[in-house]
């Protein structure tokens, strides 16, 4: 009989416990909500996780307050955010070096797949492949032609260093358009840049919304994007993947995780907002002034687009042969 009791003591416990969680997800968020950035103040990441968090206030009634934790390539934060209680309370704005780069270079103290829960991606940025006005090439096919045709291999610009999406980028289109070319490493894009504007190296993968002022100027030729689909900024420049290279599917992506085992009615509420927020002719303005292409996934297409984007840079870093030091 004593035992009956405990049974169903334990069973009202555990069912009072469950309702209790269940009424705290409901009524979530009942105060300031913190979104971790794992890079300095002021860049694209941080400027693109205020906007958010911004609409995410606005919409929902509690403030989402962005605070930098900067340091190991994006890892403190997102080490912080793995280990944080799963209740809505702590997430992390997140992106592709950080979560999808960082953990094929070196060991890190989280797993991008298992630590975390997908809310949404706000959007991507392409990359696209430019050549200086005097290459020859006007399309990805006359380049590779260009290319093969020269005694020495041409070099290209890596912004960045050699695990940078640029880098990683020029590695994954050199294996498939089977192409020998040598890397001349430089510390960001914007040397790079102004390298390939004076003539000392022909080529490089930049950031679109980089290379288009001085398109426009007709210093530099965009032959492809890297993005599966063409850019709503740039509508007349192919994909590499419709150059010939089908398959060719790569951009940095911005977006929300939250620690693994949150409520899916925390998950579903935030991404909820996010769709609405990329319907929003003004925000997604606001998008194209950073070069993002806008996205809004739900939790299950994150999910997918996630395991794809971490099996496709951890191709590119093998390719490219690259590799930090284990923590």
């Amino acid at each position: 009989m004593f035992q009956t009791f405990s049974r169903r003591l334990l069973l009202a416990v555990l069912l009072l416990c469950s309702l209790s969680g269940f009424a705290a997800a409901q009524n979530w968020p009942e105060r300031p909500v913190r979104v971790l950035v794992g890079f300095a103040a002021g860049g694209n990441i941080d400027i693109l996780a205020r906007m958010t968090a911004q609409r995410l206030t606005d919409a929902l009634g509690q403030q989402f307050v962005v605070e930098n934790r900067v340091g190991g390539n994006g890892a403190l934060a997102a080490e912080a955010v793995a280990r944080a209680t799963p209740d809505g309370y702590t997430l992390l704005w997140a992106g592709t070096g950080s979560i999808s780069i960082f953990p094929a270079l070196t060991k890190t103290p989280f797993d991008p797949l298992k630590d975390f829960a997908p809310v949404s991606v706000i959007g991507q940025s392409p990359q696209v492949l430019i050549v200086n006005d005097k290459v020859p090439a006007k399309t990805v096919q006359e380049f590779v032609a260009h290319v093969k045709a020269q005694r020495e291999p041409l070099s290209y610009g890596g912004g960045g260093g050699p695990g940078s999406v640029s880098n990683l980028l020029m590695a994954l289109f050199l294996k498939r358009a089977g192409l020998e070319m040598t890397n001349v490493s430089y510390r960001g894009t914007a040397p790079a840049m102004t390298d390939v504007i004076a003539g000392h190296i022909p080529t490089m993968f930049i950031p679109l919304s980089e290379a288009m002022p001085q398109a426009r100027s007709g210093k530099i030729r965009m032959l492809a994007v890297s993005s599966g689909t063409r850019s709503r900024q740039a509508p007349d420049v192919p994909t590499v993947a419709e150059s010939g290279y089908p398959g060719y599917n790569a951009s940095s992506w911005t977006g929300l995780l939250a620690p693994v085992g949150t409520p899916k009615t925390i998950i579903d509420k935030m991404a909820a907002e996010f769709a609405r927020s990329v319907k929003d002719p003004k925000f997604v303005e606001q998008l194209d002034t950073h070069g993002v292409e806008p996205l809004g996934l739900s939790p299950d297409e994150f999910g997918k687009f996630l395991a794809d984007d971490i099996a496709l840079w951890a191709e590119a870093v093998k390719i490219a042969g690259v590799s930090l030091q284990p923590r």
